[in-house]
């Protein structure tokens, strides 16, 4: 690991490893640097020979992709033979060895996705120098929208402009926080030795440091020794707001202003709306969570509110105290004097103080005075601060901040009054007092058995009310008390999982009632169905029907300019229908709803529930609101973001705006095509493609609604044409009955069990909610999380919900002689296409629909990036392990089909070969990746072998050693669930 044998012993002549040899310098140097070091740490700490054998293992899997990417070029029995011989290697080492090498190759994996990243945010202050604007930034939208709208139709839009990122606390973060702590630390070095300003005792000193650094991230031990709880995960989460969102969205919101006003930004009103609002699902998601109580959630939100008080208050003294203008004669009737004038008779010893630091700077003394009354508002009810200081709500703060710019714009000081202020005032209307709203999430079958349990004849019978009843209530109760301090928009929306009827809905509002006493009021709540199965999102608009008869929905709707939510679950829904499904079936639902949103009047906000993995509805975040059916977003985006997805985009401020940038940009462009009418091929120019998402087909960006089975009624934007849909029926008949016909087979969970380290998943502790819902029924696949489904399949390196029935749902559209019948042809649909019958399919139509189309274009850009970390040998020895050879022998070939297929639509001659970027961080991370999977093979084979032939010792050693490699491997593969 001390040598750059990642970039220099794979050859440049085969496959995309060619791409490696275009690393650039930089991130060369860096992975070099830290490879380094952490050769010597490893054979300081564990000697020589642990290094040797580290360095064995590097040997061996790198010689055993020689053969080659593409399997065509492989020598397979030669291939087959290297990986006999690493199995053997691995199987030669105690277990003690075997633990120490797999925490090598997870350190490794650490420091070189940190390398790249660094690399990456040095990229993006290249690209950030003035010229031309960078693509998907806001920058580049704003001339683009400005050409699409009129002055009028622009304003609006921005007017209506909301970016809601929701943070969840679903498990999906492999990593401990003191890794991920370290490596902060570790980037912050390579900076300061990248920047060329030290000296060489500065830089010899950043040296010793470094090394110091890495020594610790050695010996951190990589598991968790307990499991997290949820005000753990509260408490983490936190993190992303006051390490970076706290101080990059008003650089977002600048940003944007910088686009709409140039050189005049900061000197005048601003004309970028403060348009992002972030919730929190983290200690409110109770859905098959019992760790999740009312008590936590009340918790979560005094901690949230907490970090926001403390956030505001520290701004505000920063920049009160650097406000030292001098006004010695401000006039006692102005509106900024009669508030100091009031502020005297109210707080006369405060003030007094302020004034006596403060001389004849009326300025400084009243903001200063704001961070008191903040400090007052945190530690209200406390004996450190009286109550009559606290603020009342985050909008008197605000009232506050806007009355200080608007006395210093009176007088002149305008780069004062729309500079560090108006920072300050956009932070206090994007976090408030609460930081993020909490959202409580519960099944509706638990809302049903509630109401059931408190009908007045089942309490007048005298039957006891269960505990998860009592909790429902008190959950209610904590809502109000929490909206009671800190205001409704802290916690006023629930979420209802698997909402089949309107009467789901309607439970919660009558819970909420029955929760308080008669002469009080319920607390106030947005009630937000959320539709994951294939029947609720056909069902979808027919409940929201039911849902406008409701009386509390109809109270809401006159109350806030008939805004209405509704919640689209990716993940449960990909797990039932495959991702080729889901997709197609989440596009059409997503178009009818925005017609069903038209035909009512309604101002519907759709809630993206997309998980990191593209299994989980993951993928980059602004080509998937590009992707969305046109209509459905209009001006309004809000998504789930969780887990290993938080810390990617949030662990640094540069890459946090470049992300929201991103997706902002995304929003408005899309939002302004369907206001605009422009239709097809308009949502994104092809300059606002990002450079390793540029196919070599010159795909344009295209747009457009499309409903599956027929031609859109009415509608609320142009449609796909036709031939796209007839493509995109037949793929999804096809893959469906290919995906079930897998999932479907008897045995399959069982199966699945086996060859996979789903079971032990639990054991890494990174999350406080459990594997299964439980809420009722055997357990099964049915009851599995999204979660683990993915997470398990990752580690299989299969990644089978991100491609699984593609293949055969290509070979469906295509049709004629598709190869396969050597491939698996079993799994491609029938009829017509068996008969070479071309009418509305062909290779060229499915081509066309990639090009023009950018659903299908994201659904096998998606699939290739799934396919590209997909390792078959590897696989097939996982696979092997369930005694299962026919299941085996499908999915294997379904991959040789959704490979070949894949590559024949988009015209690469290699996976991820329109993404040089992309293909390059996959080929790096390949060999290291493979060792880890033949180290967690061995465990795998021995805990699944005869439980009588290993010891309770030996198990527990061999469950540690998988565990260190699930690790190792997630972060490799750079995802997990």
């Amino acid at each position: 690991m001390g040598r750059d044998a990642d970039i220099q012993n794979l050859p440049a002549s085969i496959g995309r490893d060619a791409d490696i040899q275009n690393v650039p310098a930089s991130m060369r140097r860096d992975v070099r640097l830290l490879g380094d070091i952490l050769g010597q740490v490893i054979a300081e700490s564990g000697g020589q020979d642990l290094l040797d054998d580290v360095e064995r293992l590097r040997h061996a899997v790198i010689a055993a992709r020689r053969g080659g990417s593409s399997p065509a070029a492989v020598d397979e029995d030669a291939a087959r033979q290297a990986d006999d011989d690493i199995a053997a290697l691995v199987a030669s080492w105690p277990l003690e060895r075997a633990e120490a090498v797999a925490r090598a190759f997870t350190v490794y994996f650490h420091l070189a996705n940190l390398a790249e990243e660094h690399y990456r945010i040095r990229t993006l202050r290249e690209r950030d120098t003035g010229g031309e604007p960078m693509r998907e930034s806001l920058a580049a939208a704003v001339p683009v929208l400005r050409e699409w709208l009129d002055p009028d139709a622009f304003d609006r839009l921005l007017a209506d402009l909301r970016v809601h990122p929701v943070l969840t606390a679903h498990p999906t973060e492999a990593r401990r926080r003191a890794v991920t702590e370290a490596l902060r630390r570790i980037g912050v070095l390579l900076d300061d030795l990248a920047a060329g300003r030290l000296g060489a005792s500065g830089r010899a000193e950043a040296d010793r440091r470094l090394r110091e650094e890495v020594d610790l991230l050695w010996r951190t031990a990589a598991l968790r020794v307990q499991a997290m709880q949820p005000l753990d995960e509260v408490r983490t989460g936190t993190t992303a707001f006051d390490e970076t969102l706290f101080r990059v969205v008003p650089e977002l919101y600048r940003a944007l202003d910088r686009a709409l006003q140039g050189d005049q930004a900061g000197q005048g009103p601003p004309l970028a709306p403060a348009f992002l609002r972030y919730g929190s699902w983290i200690g409110a998601d109770r859905d098959g969570n019992p760790h999740v109580t009312a008590e936590v959630t009340l918790q979560a939100a005094e901690i949230q509110a907490d970090h926001a008080l403390r956030a505001l208050e520290n701004a505000a003294i920063r920049i009160g105290r650097a406000l030292t203008l001098h006004a010695p004669g401000l006039p006692a009737d102005s509106e900024l004097g009669a508030a100091l004038a009031a502020a005297h008779r109210s707080y006369p010893q405060l003030t007094a103080e302020l004034a006596a630091r403060s001389p004849q700077e009326p300025y400084r003394e009243f903001l200063l005075l704001a961070a008191q009354r903040l400090r007052a508002t945190r530690l209200a009810g406390s004996l450190a601060a009286p109550d009559d200081l606290a603020y009342h709500s985050a909008a008197e703060f605000t009232a506050d901040l806007l009355l200080l710019q608007r006395a210093l714009a009176a007088a002149g000081a305008r780069r004062q009054a729309y500079g560090e202020l108006q920072r300050l005032i956009w932070q206090a209307e994007t976090f408030g007092f609460h930081l993020a709203g909490l959202e409580v999430r519960q099944h509706s079958s638990v809302h049903a058995q509630a109401l059931a349990e408190l009908q007045p004849s089942t309490v007048g019978a005298g039957r006891q009310v269960s505990a998860r009843t009592r909790e429902v209530l008190d959950t209610l109760r904590v809502i109000a008390a929490i909206q009671q301090r800190f205001g409704p928009e802290a916690c006023r929306r629930y979420v209802v999982s698997f909402t089949r009827s309107a009467a789901d809905i309607a439970a919660v509002y009558e819970l909420a009632r029955l929760a308080v006493p008669a002469d009080s009021a319920p607390p106030a709540l947005d009630v937000i169905p959320l539709f994951e199965s294939d029947e609720d999102l056909a069902n979808s608009t027919e409940i929201l029907d039911g849902m406008l008869e409701l009386e509390p929905v109809a109270r809401r709707l006159a109350g806030n300019g008939r805004h209405l939510e509704a919640m689209l679950g990716y993940s449960d829904s990909a797990k039932e229908l495959g991702p080729v499904s889901a997709t197609l079936r989440l596009f059409n639902t997503q178009q009818r709803l925005a017609r069903w949103a038209a035909d009512h009047d309604i101002a519907l906000t759709l809630f993206h529930g997309r998980g990191g993995a593209l299994g989980r509805g993951g993928g980059p975040a602004g080509r998937a609101v590009l992707a969305q059916a046109p209509g459905s977003v209009d001006g309004r985006f809000k998504v789930t973001e969780q887990g290993e997805v938080i810390f990617a985009r949030y662990g640094h401020p540069e890459i946090a705006q470049r992300h929201l940038e991103q997706v902002t940009s995304a929003v408005l462009l899309a939002s302004a095509a369907h206001r605009a009418g422009r239709g097809a091929r308009a949502q994104r120019p092809d300059d606002q493609r990002p450079d390793d998402q540029r196919p070599d087909s010159g795909r344009g960006p295209g747009g457009g609604s499309t409903d599956l089975g027929a031609a859109p009624a009415g509608g609320v934007a142009d449609t796909v044409p036709a031939e796209f849909r007839m493509v995109a029926r037949r793929v999804d008949a096809a893959a469906l009955a290919a995906y079930q016909g897998l999932t479907g087979a008897e045995g399959f969970a069982e199966w699945f069990g086996r060859v996979s380290p789903l079971d032990e998943l639990g054991g890494m502790r990174i999350g406080s909610r459990p594997a299964r819902r439980g809420v009722a029924g055997p357990a099964g696949l049915a009851d599995l999380r999204a979660i683990p489904w993915v997470f398990a399949w990752s580690q299989t390196r299969v990644n089978l919900p991100g491609w699984y029935g593609l293949g055969s749902g290509l070979a469906a559209a295509i049709g004629g002689n598709t190869g396969g019948g050597d491939t698996g042809g079993g799994n491609t649909a029938g009829g017509d296409t068996a008969r070479g019958d071309t009418a509305g399919g062909g290779l060229a139509a499915v081509q066309a629909a990639y090009r023009g189309w950018p659903l299908l274009a994201a659904l096998l850009d998606n699939a290739e990036m799934s396919l590209a970390k997909t390792n078959r040998r590897i696989a097939a020895r996982y696979l092997a392990l369930g005694g299962r050879p026919e299941l085996t022998d499908l999915v294997l070939a379904e991959y040789d089909l959704t490979r070949r297929l894949v590559l024949a639509v988009s015209g690469h001659d290699r996976l991820l070969g329109g993404r040089p970027v992309l293909s390059r961080a996959v080929a790096l991370r390949d060999p290291y990746v493979d060792a880890l999977s033949h180290l967690q093979l061995r465990a795998l084979a021995a805990l699944r072998g005869d439980a009588g032939a290993v010891s309770e010792d030996e198990r527990e050693r061999l469950e540690r050693l998988l565990l260190l490699t699930v690790n190792g491997v997630a972060a490799g593969l750079q995802n997990t669930g």
